[in-house]
């Protein structure tokens, strides 16, 4: 007779840990959002806009929220427009709490 726990440890039902699908979602505990590089007037810091799409509590019409936050970066080649992942990391420095993990798309 089989217990509660033995068809997890089967393996059958677990889903490896890969990269997220949906911009929301989690890896490791920390957030990962995608957005585009607004600002790079500063020395391995950029600003970045991630927006988000909700459904509105009320009036269900979809709403897009745009959140603008600081990123550390060490790619000096970043320009405003590219698309890049973040990934949520420990505070740097007063507003700065993201790293810039990988420039998805370069500005044309």
């Amino acid at each position: 007779m089989a217990g509660p726990n033995e068809s997890v440890a089967s393996g059958a039902s677990t889903v490896a840990a890969a990269e997220p699908a949906v911009a929301g979602e989690r890896t490791n505990g920390r957030k990962v959002r995608e957005g585009l590089v607004a600002s790079t007037a500063m020395e391995k810091t950029v600003v970045v806009a991630v927006v988000e799409r909700v459904r509105h509590p009320r009036y269900a019409k979809t709403v897009q929220r745009t959140n603008r936050v600081l990123a550390h970066n060490e790619d000096p080649t970043l320009k405003v427009g590219d698309r890049v992942r973040l990934s949520e990391t420990r505070p740097l420095s007063k507003r700065k709490r993201w790293r810039v993990v990988e420039v998805l798309e370069r500005a044309k």
